[in-house]
């Protein structure tokens, strides 16, 4: 039996609980994150996501953490079993977990994300049941190439996908996130009421990771560890790149595969 400190990242990057969104902002430009806890000392007080950040304008940026964060949706212990954490972060809808000293003290030791416990399985050697048919999302929220920033940040805040593939003449072309967007810089206008032209084609990351439908279970978990993405497009007719063969310039796309139904196949 794993336990979540068998995966865990120890002694994560923090933010104060005064900490002014500059800051924060700029955490998440410099490192790979998707959430930063916050804490007081070393006493966890709440999570900050990328998805918080985007709700921040320019006007605002003197805001503390205290005013951004919010209560973790599920919080983790270094002896949990790594199952039971993979479930209850299913069920939560959400990516990652704070990981305290014990149920009785919210002193921080790590972090723990949806990843973390995908590599843990495959390390394990276990095996994910179904195929890429039983896990595939056919209805696809999507972006076009010459949408704006702005329009697309408001499709992710109401649909909550933090990564949306983006489509030209009806293909897949590439993908954008919200990492994207934040090292982007644009999103802090979103709330202003400012009007952004600037164009998904400019922030994109392009050509895309893909699958299709042949593609095993395993293999897919291994593109999301191996390239620690969020989703993988499941595509057909692709036409890939010659030195990188999991990127396509352009595909068919039919569906899409995420971190949270690569882990549902662990434990179903």
């Amino acid at each position: 039996m794993s336990q979540v400190k068998d995966v865990m990242t120890s002694d994560p990057v923090t933010v104060s609980i005064d900490a002014h969104a500059t800051k924060v902002r700029s955490i998440f430009r410099e490192g790979w994150f998707r959430s930063v806890p916050v804490v007081s000392g070393n006493h966890l007080e709440g999570m900050i996501t990328r998805g918080d950040m985007m709700s921040i304008s320019a006007t605002k940026s003197n805001v503390e953490a205290k005013g951004i964060m919010g209560k973790p949706l599920v919080v983790a212990t270094p002896e949990m079993d790594i199952t039971e954490l993979s479930r209850d972060l299913i069920k939560s809808n959400t990516l990652q977990a704070p990981v305290i000293e014990s149920e009785g003290s919210m002193q921080l030791v790590g972090i723990v994300t949806v990843g973390d416990l995908i590599k843990k399985f495959l390390y394990n050697g276990e095996a994910p049941r179904g195929s890429i048919s039983d896990v595939i999302q056919r209805k696809v929220v999507t972006c076009n190439h010459d949408d704006t920033i702005s329009n697309v940040w408001n499709q992710m805040d109401e649909t909550g996908f933090s990564g949306l593939p983006v489509m030209k003449k009806e293909k897949i072309i590439g993908i954008i996130t919200r990492k994207d967007i934040i090292d982007s810089g644009h999103f802090m206008w979103g709330k202003s009421g400012e009007t952004r032209s600037i164009r998904v084609e400019r922030v994109m990351k392009t050509p895309p990771i893909v699958a299709t439908l042949e593609t095993g279970i395993k293999e897919a978990a291994e593109m999301i560890v191996e390239h620690d993405i969020g989703r993988i497009p499941i595509v057909e007719n692709p036409v890939y790149v010659k030195k990188e063969p999991k990127r396509a310039k352009e595909a068919d796309l039919v569906g899409i595969v995420s971190r949270e139904d690569i882990l549902c196949s662990y434990l179903n």
